[in-house]
């Protein structure tokens, strides 16, 4: 499982024009959903969203998480993060996993965290979006979690 998490001070996913998810500082993260996930992976990849370093501490370094600095998150599933992209000049999706079970593990993903954090919101899964942010930093990273 995989997740392109990116500090922002503003993030929104809307469809059709109309905002339906919106955050203030936080992460927005990016997540993709390869045939091999499971739930554990979906349980370790939760848990890296909430604690992983990036946000400044008083001496300027990522030395603080999302849970400390009481920021929010916003999920937007997108399958194009399991592509593959080694050969070509076109993406190779034999490795997303399929729209039933990337559904029911990105759900899964969101309940966990809702389950675990208050501040948690997310796009439609399947749904065609328009993702709004302000990167600071600029800070993107890409985690991954198996299992």
């Amino acid at each position: 499982m995989i997740a392109l998490v990116q500090r922002v001070s503003r993030g929104a996913v809307y469809i059709g024009g109309k905002k339906i998810a919106s955050i203030g500082q936080g992460i927005l993260a990016l997540v993709g959903i390869e045939r091999e996930d499971t739930t554990k992976a979906a349980d370790r990849l939760a848990e890296r969203i909430l604690t992983y370093r990036i946000f400044p501490d008083a001496q300027h370094r990522m030395n603080r998480c999302l849970e400390e600095i009481g920021g929010e998150l916003l999920l937007v599933p997108q399958f194009t993060l399991a592509a593959d992209t080694h050969k070509g000049t076109r993406a190779s999706f034999a490795k997303a996993a399929p729209p039933e079970q990337a559904q029911k593990l990105y759900q899964y993903l969101v309940d966990r965290l809702q389950q675990r954090y208050p501040k948690v919101h997310s796009g439609v899964f399947g749904a065609t979006m328009s993702v709004e942010l302000t990167n600071e930093g600029p800070v993107t990273f890409w985690l991954q979690a198996k299992g």
